[in-house]
């Protein structure tokens, strides 16, 4: 029976949650393929479109301008004069009148056009072009017939800011009008900027590629050609063999599938090409389909584990047994002990938990009733004791200082050392309660730092701003010394001078204590040790002869839990700053510690 009854239960519920999320993971990936596929089709021939005719309106706004050049009296009159080899003053003044005019077409202009006009022997408006016939696209326009060339630069145009940027031009034969016989070219130029900044909004991804080419597969406009060679080949070939204007092609190249949107332009047999990848266009789509498939497999595997764990019949001894774990958080081990259930089933896992739960029991009591709580008062003693120990390199200081002191007669500081000295015994001697307040614990520091004074001299230098509003906040005792103990440690060790600063204050509902020098630092090995560690398992290992940093914030932790945190800030040689925060709503909780204390 239960076997069968775990295969049932294994059967329906794969059928049930898997199946049917499988069925999911691969029906709605193909939805969303062919949606967006539509989608994107529909979108970039319309921004195609709006490009198309943004293009027209260029290039029908550069022809209206050259054949309105070609068809003025002045450009006739200069292109006649030229060719009957009139005198250098008349053809002068009339090339003067030609660019006057041309300058203020182009002043005119919105779209900032400029406008050559060319003689056969290199002869221009804005300078002589000796090398004329040798251009590219001059070339372009002779041989292939191409109105409208490709991207260039052209160091024969009216300023300096049109001969460094790039343009794209329409190209119309100067004729003499009387005559009908070419003699030159009007070349009317238009930033290439312009075509690329609207050919850049057809893009709808970071990997898409979009180019204006001509019907030999070159670049219309500035920059390189991403796309695989073979890909435009490929494409450009089905192009020219459509009567379509536009449309999609689809490519493969290097096990990756390309979609290729094209649309022909009126204009100079122009082509405009949008390429995307597969890969790119779906790539959220592939991402849902693979993390649906990884849940799917998640599924299954609990779907197991599930029809597995019901499938045995052992919710009625577990619950007996939840019911005795929990007498047994409480400490009420007997109680537990009457609650397991007997050992009556034939399933070997569950008559081994009952077993072992059972002997649990027995040696949690054993070791709270020997060990544990003989640990507990001997961890007691030792931090109490470890509470009032005054470091002896520090008393035997102070006694050298009282002797020094002596001797050179200065008796009324002899009398304010013995009195420093004797605060911070009464103070430490005093172990009736832990908990005293800010105040008294910064009164304590101001005798311990007094007695430094003396000592170090003009060598060392102590602030103190204290907030009278933090002066009765309840705290544990000596978390100040250490830290102070600290600073002057670390700023003597390799520096002839130290500065040591101590702040308390109040802000909002938090209290902050601040010890800051400018020492040698601390590394950043030792501050992430001191984060990562549980610092109130420090508290009882008892490891060394003094209230170290480890101990204040261990201590603090203990005492205060989530109340309380802390933060280091330090600088290779420039000091470290150690701030201590604890709340205070906490600090409120302790107030009769602090009034029995007293």
């Amino acid at each position: 029976m239960l076997f069968s009854l775990r295969n049932r239960l294994l059967l329906v519920f794969t059928c049930l949650l898997t199946i049917p999320f499988v069925i999911l993971s691969i029906v709605i990936p193909n939805f969303f393929t062919s949606v967006i596929r539509e989608q994107t089709q529909e979108l970039t021939i319309e921004m195609m479109d709006q490009f198309s005719l943004y293009v027209d309106s260029i290039t029908s706004q550069a022809e209206d301008l050259g054949k309105q050049v070609l068809v003025n009296q002045t450009t006739q009159e200069w292109l006649r004069l030229n060719r009957r080899g009139a005198e250098a003053e008349e053809i002068d003044s009339s090339m003067n009148q030609l660019r006057q005019g041309l300058s203020s077409i182009m002043i005119n202009n919105s779209n900032a056009m400029s406008i050559s006009v060319l003689l056969d022997n290199g002869t221009g408006t804005w300078g002589n072009h000796p090398t004329l016939h040798e251009t590219e696209w001059y070339k372009d326009f002779t041989q292939n017939n191409q109105d409208y060339v490709k991207s260039h630069l052209d160091p024969f145009q009216q300023s300096h800011e049109m001969q460094v940027r790039k343009i794209n031009s329409y190209i119309l034969p100067l004729i003499d009008t009387n005559t009908m016989i070419s003699a030159g070219v009007i070349k009317v130029n238009f930033p290439s900027v312009l075509l690329e900044t609207a050919l850049n909004k057809i893009k709808k991804g970071q990997n898409e590629h979009t180019y204006l080419l001509n019907q030999h597969g070159e670049n219309i406009l500035s920059g390189t050609i991403k796309t695989p060679s073979s890909i435009l080949q490929q494409s450009l070939k089905q192009i020219s063999a459509s009567d379509d204007q536009e449309g999609l092609i689809e490519a493969s190249y290097q096990k990756e599938r390309y979609l290729v949107f094209f649309q022909k332009l009126p204009v100079g047999g122009w082509i405009l090409i949008s390429e995307v990848t597969e890969s790119e266009l779906f790539a959220r789509v592939n991402h849902l389909q693979h993390n649906l498939l990884l849940t799917s497999a998640i599924l299954f595997i609990i779907t197991l584990v599930a029809s597995y764990i019901m499938s045995n019949n052992i919710t009625s001894p577990l619950g007996k047994l939840e019911k005795a774990m929990r007498l047994i958080e409480r400490g009420e081990f007997s109680e537990a002990k009457s609650f397991l259930p007997d050992i009556k089933s034939q399933n070997n896992e569950v008559d081994y938990l009952i077993d072992v739960t059972k002997h649990t029991i027995d040696t949690l009591q054993n070791l709270i009733e020997t060990e544990y709580e003989a640990n507990l008062r001997r961890k007691d003693a030792e931090y109490k004791a470890l509470l009032l120990q005054i470091n002896p390199h520090f008393l035997n200081n102070t006694l050298e200082i009282i002797g020094s002191l002596a001797l050179q007669g200065k008796n009324k500081e002899v009398m304010n050392v013995s009195v420093y000295l004797g605060k911070m015994l009464r103070y430490s001697l005093n172990s009736k309660s832990n908990i005293v307040s800010l105040g008294e614990e910064v009164n304590y520091i101001k005798s311990y730092t007094n007695i430094l004074k003396l000592r170090y001299e003009d060598t060392i230098r102590i602030q103190m701003d204290v907030d009278p509003d933090t002066q009765t906040f309840p705290v544990i005792k000596f978390i100040l010394q250490p830290l102070v103990e600290n600073a002057v440690k670390y700023s003597f060790s390799e520096k002839t001078f130290a500065d040591i600063f101590i702040k308390t204050k109040k802000a909002g509902n938090q209290i902050s204590i601040t010890v800051e020098d400018k020492g040698i630092g601390m590394s950043e090995e030792l501050i992430s040790d001191l984060q990562q560690n549980d610092e109130t398992m420090i508290v009882l290992e008892s490891k060394g002869n003094s209230i170290g940093l480890r101990n204040v914030l261990g201590r603090l932790k203990l005492t205060y839990g989530n109340d309380f945190s802390y933060c280091i800030e330090s600088i290779k040689n420039e000091g470290t700053k150690i701030t201590l925060l604890i709340d205070v709503k906490r600090g409120d909780r302790q107030d009769e510690s602090v009034n029995r204390g007293r």
